[in-house]
C-alpha cells in the first residue's frame, strides 16, 4: 500500500528545493570549468551523432542512461559554441545545471 502522506510530505519538500534552486540559480547561473581535451572531444561527438529512431519502452536504468547521455551532447554543444581551447584543455562557462549533472554522474 503507497503512504499517501509520505507523498504529500515529498511534494512539499519538492517545492522546498525548488525555491533553493532558484536562488541557487541565481548567484551562480554558470561556472567555468576547464575539461580534458578528450572529454571535451567525446561531448561533441555525442552532440554530432544522430539519435533518431524509437527505442520502445525503457527499464528506469535505460531511461536514467538515456538522460545522461542527453545532458553530455548539450555539453558537447556548449563546447562546440562557446568553448575556448587553451592546450589540451577547452575552457567554458558550463550551465550549473549540466555541472551539477555531470558531478551526479560521477558518483
Amino acid at each position: 500500500m503507497v503512504d499517501e502522506e509520505a507523498y504529500v510530505r515529498y511534494r512539499a519538500d519538492s517545492t522546498v528545493l525548488a525555491a533553493i534552486g532558484k536562488h541557487v540559480d541565481a548567484q551562480v547561473g554558470h561556472v567555468t570549468v576547464r575539461l580534458p581535451r578528450a572529454v571535451a572531444e567525446a561531448a561533441v561527438a555525442a552532440w554530432e551523432r544522430d539519435e533518431s529512431g524509437d527505442l520502445g519502452e525503457e527499464t528506469s536504468e535505460q531511461s536514467t542512461l538515456r538522460d545522461q547521455a542527453g545532458d553530455l551532447a548539450l555539453i558537447g554543444l556548449v563546447i562546440s559554441e562557446r568553448g575556448r581551447w587553451e592546450g589540451e584543455e577547452v575552457v567554458i562557462d558550463l550551465n550549473i545545471v549540466f555541472a551539477g549533472a555531470a558531478v551526479l554522474a560521477s558518483l
